[in-house]
């Protein structure tokens, strides 16, 4: 089953520490969103390996936009 990654809160990506293909833990970092000179980190919702990246590091991504997908 397929989990969405959403962005939490409007920003820009400025790291982003999954690729397509690599499988991730569940909890672990994923990528940093700055938004307001502050930066809020973002975790794997679940375990399974990144199926597709929809945005990249230095994007900017609005509140609960499609980031990627794991399964």
């Amino acid at each position: 089953m397929a989990t969405e990654v959403l962005a939490p809160l409007p920003g820009k990506i400025i790291r982003l520490d999954i690729e397509q293909g690599k499988t991730v833990e569940e909890d672990t970092e994923i990528m940093v969103i700055e938004a307001m000179k502050m930066e809020t980190l973002v975790y794997a919702p679940c375990s399974g390996v990144v199926e597709k990246l929809v945005k990249g590091a230095g994007d900017e991504v609005e509140e609960d936009e499609l980031i990627a997908i794991i399964s």
